[in-house]
């Protein structure tokens, strides 16, 4: 893997918070964010199927040389999902309408952690890797909500009521599967470093047969990019 140490300079950035869940799309959200900032990457521990994808979270953390902070979520809170229920089947097939793989309120409660932390650490820069072309049935990766949410931070806050608005950055919401991966590439992401199934094993390797893992190849296939998934 290829290290992207600070540079010289890196003390005269602005700092960022990244939310970073592991998986392909925050990998490169982390990349794009890094050119410009001071990164504070964030993972949650949520009571998710795998835990792999705080493993690759860590991983992908050290690459950058960012500080990296699992901030634990207690068990329970976001529970109705496939991916925190183990009776309920994760589907291998692509659903219409709020697939069950939706996390209750997931995004708002990481972006609120998120928030506090900017606060606490003096940044104005929030990073999400949401996107809502490829995958859009999730109604916590749409630009409203994001609007939404980034209008109520800059009211709920100290820094926001004195003037010192925050941004919340979504860079990949607009882009395809393929053309995130092509970004990824030319910042050089290692995407052999990245865990984007919904039930990986230990060892991070990948079903092969969720939908997640099913746009993950096909953004591959599309960007004409040798896929570095590893399936079990």
């Amino acid at each position: 893997m290829t290290s992207h140490s600070k540079s010289s300079n890196s003390i005269s950035k602005p700092r960022a918070i990244v939310l970073l869940s592991g998986g392909l799309d925050s990998a490169t959200v982390l990349a794009i964010a890094s050119q410009n900032f001071e990164c504070h990457a964030l993972s949650f521990d949520y009571g998710q199927r795998s835990l792999s994808e705080l493993n690759a979270a860590k991983k992908l953390a050290d690459c950058y040389a960012v500080s990296h902070q699992v901030i634990k979520v207690d068990t329970g809170v976001m529970i109705g999902s496939a991916l925190t229920d183990q009776s309920i089947a994760v589907p291998e097939q692509l659903e219409e309408g709020i697939p069950v793989t939706y996390v209750p309120a997931r995004n708002t409660l990481f972006l609120s952690h998120a928030l506090a932390v900017a606060e606490v650490i003096s940044s104005q820069d929030i990073f999400i890797g949401v996107n809502a072309v490829d995958f859009s049935g999730y109604p916590d990766c749409r630009p409203e909500f994001i609007r939404a949410f980034e209008s109520m931070a800059n009211l709920a806050t100290k820094a926001g009521v004195e003037g010192k608005r925050l941004n919340v950055h979504t860079p990949l919401i607009d882009k395809s599967k393929a053309e995130i991966i092509s970004m990824g590439m030319e910042l050089g992401v290692d995407y052999s470093a990245t865990v984007s199934c919904y039930q990986a094993n230990e060892r991070g390797e990948a079903c092969g047969l969720c939908d997640s893992c099913q746009l993950r190849r096909k953004g591959f296939e599309n960007a004409a990019v040798p896929d570095p998934t590893r399936y079990f």
